[in-house]
């Protein structure tokens, strides 16, 4: 288990709440966010994600509770803490007949001085730069999401905030996205802040994880924790198919529970699905697809109905 008592602690909000008429849309949420993580904070549509991080960027006041950024009360010292911090609520929106690199240029006149080569550099990162001087009206959904993701790298951020950035993607997009929020952590050493409500994207993506609904805290910690106690079911296709399964049916913590369609359905034991993989590939099988049969309600009701420990 990592120790974060030696990490830094990048945003934590104490009691954060938020009411809206009689309603409180979140109550008494307390995060933790460390430096280099990718956080992904999970919920239902409606739970409470998007007010939360409105009121993380200012665009809301809280009802009650504080934040904390950097070590920093946000409202006292809000120019401070937020030009370290960038994020994109809902869509980003552009000058549709304009190109990628000529919507950069007007973001960045008025948020910082940006170079020409900085702009370049920051559409290279996000697989751009060929189509810079392409008018925006022309880009995929997944091309729109990762362009605005490099408008919010433009200000080089320590901290990003990313409100459901695979929202309406194809599973192209999907990866796209992905591959870029893991190289933003590594290469980049940014600490990332992302909502979801796709329990198969974060298991991707994220080292760390909140989950809420109806505004408060169900569960908190590492991915690999919350998710690991348990066997999990996983969909796998491989070539050859019959080879594949004598394989599977060989190893002891592994159960084969059905074929069809070329796919199967296997139950692993927790924490052994990489290392599944990596058999797979070594033993000369090709793994076509392998993913888990998890979804983000099997696990609320494992953790609001006493089936789990967590």
């Amino acid at each position: 288990m990592e120790d974060l008592r030696k990490k830094e602690v990048v945003l934590r909000t104490f009691n954060l709440s938020k009411k809206f008429g009689r309603r409180w849309v979140v109550k008494d949420l307390n995060l933790e966010i460390y430096r280099g993580d990718v956080f992904s904070f999970l919920g239902p549509n409606g739970a409470g994600k998007s007010t939360t991080i409105r009121m993380i960027l200012t665009l809301l006041m809280p009802t009650a509770g504080s934040i904390k950024i950097f070590g920093m009360d946000l409202y006292k010292n809000r120019h401070a803490v937020l030009s370290r911090v960038c994020g994109i609520v809902e869509k980003p929106d552009f000058y549709l007949y304009l190109s990628a690199y000529k919507n950069l240029e007007i973001f960045g006149s008025m948020t910082c001085s940006v170079r020409r080569d900085e702009i370049m550099e920051t559409l290279d990162l996000v697989g751009l730069k060929s189509r810079a001087f392409e008018k925006v009206k022309t880009f995929s959904h997944g091309m729109k999401q990762r362009l605005g993701i490099a408008q919010v790298l433009l200000t080089n951020p320590e901290l990003v905030i990313l409100d459901e950035p695979t929202t309406g993607l194809d599973p192209q997009g999907m990866k796209e996205v992905r591959g870029l929020i893991k190289r933003l952590a590594g290469e980049k050493g940014m600490t990332i802040f992302l909502s979801s409500h796709l329990l198969s994207e974060v298991e991707l993506v994220s080292t760390r994880m909140a989950v809420i609904n109806r505004g408060e805290l169900i569960t908190q910690g590492a991915v690999s924790e919350l998710l690991g106690r348990e066997p999990t079911d996983y969909s796998i296709q491989i070539s050859p198919l019959v080879k594949g399964v004598e394989f599977l049916k060989k190893l002891p913590w592994v159960e084969v529970l059905s074929i069809e369609n070329n796919e199967i359905e296997v139950r692993i034991e927790p924490g052994r699905a990489s290392e599944l993989n990596r058999l797979l590939v070594t033993n000369h099988l090709e793994v076509l697809s392998f993913y888990p049969n998890r979804t983000l309600e099997d696990f609320f009701l494992k953790v609001t109905e006493g089936t789990s420990e967590i």
